[in-house]
């Protein structure tokens, strides 16, 4: 039996940046390509695999924290935010990560963890206004 992490089986375990909520993430596939699969609660959102990567990329050129701020997709996102690249043209997958229509935003709440639980990056636990940094 395998106690690889991040399968459907053995999903990460992870909470919201102010640690108030938890949920659970799992690499998967769908239609050829490599998503995210984020249940929080009953809900489930998906996410293309590669924002992990690309986030990363984005973070070390960056060289500084940023402000998470996470918004619902029906929401504007605050410019210079992780949750506005997550969902701009000028990423590299031309706009939004999230691939659930109506579920695409929490971009900037759902990823980051990840990202720290993966080692790629630190992020902030305030109650409220958290940024992250790549390692």
């Amino acid at each position: 039996m395998s106690t690889e992490t991040g399968t459907k089986e053995n999903p990460w375990k992870l909470k919201t940046p102010p640690q108030t909520s938890e949920y659970e993430m799992y690499k998967d596939e769908k239609d050829g390509k490599a998503i995210i699969v984020c249940t929080v609660g009953k809900t489930v959102l998906h996410y293309d695999y590669r924002c992990v990567d690309d986030l990363y990329v984005m973070l070390k050129e960056h060289g500084d924290w940023m402000e998470l701020g996470s918004a619902d997709e029906q929401k504007p996102a605050k410019e210079g935010t992780v949750e506005a690249w997550g969902r701009s043209p000028e990423n590299p997958v031309g706009g939004w990560y999230g691939l659930k229509k109506g579920y695409r935003g929490r971009f900037g709440m759902y990823v980051p963890p990840l990202m720290e639980e993966l080692g790629l990056a630190e992020v902030e636990h305030n109650p409220r206004n958290n940024r992250m940094r790549a390692k």
